[in-house]
């Protein structure tokens, strides 16, 4: 598993970069299906919110990556990142609300899937908004030939992530995904905040 790069926001109550439940917006989708988080930032920033990409280039899984940000008045973080290889998978925090007590604080992140493209777990290049498929697996373990392991699916909200399903047919089979190598259970990710 990978993430593409990781935007941390702070704001107030009024805006988010998602709720679960809710259809996902398109600055969302952009982020979920391609890994673009800037319309995400924008939208942040013009609300009077702060941002800091914690990375710029994917990130694969065990690597720690860490940053500093300035919250002022905002009194919320939220996370985002799209998870690789999925078709609109991503790591996420809604609406944390920042400790007034200085501290060291530890969360453990979920996948969410942003309700947006059906799961058929076909790496093609994809990404951007109305083309179903993976963009890429940075891991390079992918098969190729796959026939899709989902065809239609019912939730088109922000929900929990059901997980990759893959199959070890590297050359066929319904996925282009590895079970041994792309399967995984939530959480996904550890955040550690210290508040000053």
């Amino acid at each position: 598993m990978a993430f593409t790069p990781v935007l941390i926001a702070a704001h107030d109550d009024q805006s988010a970069l998602f709720h679960v439940g809710e259809a996902a917006s398109d600055a969302l989708q952009k982020m979920a299906e391609g890994g673009d988080t800037s319309q995400l930032s924008a939208e942040i920033t013009n609300m009077g919110g702060v941002t800091l990409d914690l990375t710029s280039a994917p990130t694969l899984a065990g690597v720690t990556s860490s940053g500093n940000l300035d919250t002022g008045s905002n009194m919320y973080l939220s996370l985002g990142a799209m998870l690789l290889p999925t078709n609109d998978g991503f790591v996420g925090l809604d609406s944390w609300k920042i400790p007034t007590q200085a501290g060291t604080y530890t969360i453990m992140l979920n996948a969410y899937d942003a309700g947006t493209e059906i799961n058929d777990e076909i790496i093609n290049g994809g990404g951007m908004l109305g083309v179903q498929g993976i963009p890429a697996d940075p891991s390079g373990h992918a098969g190729t030939g796959g026939s899709g392991a989902s065809s239609s699916e019912g939730n088109q909200s922000v929900h929990i992530h059901p997980g990759n399903i893959g199959d070890n047919d590297p050359m066929g089979g319904f996925s282009d995904l590895n079970s041994s190598v792309h399967r995984w259970l939530n959480p996904v990710a550890k955040l550690v905040i210290t508040v000053k």
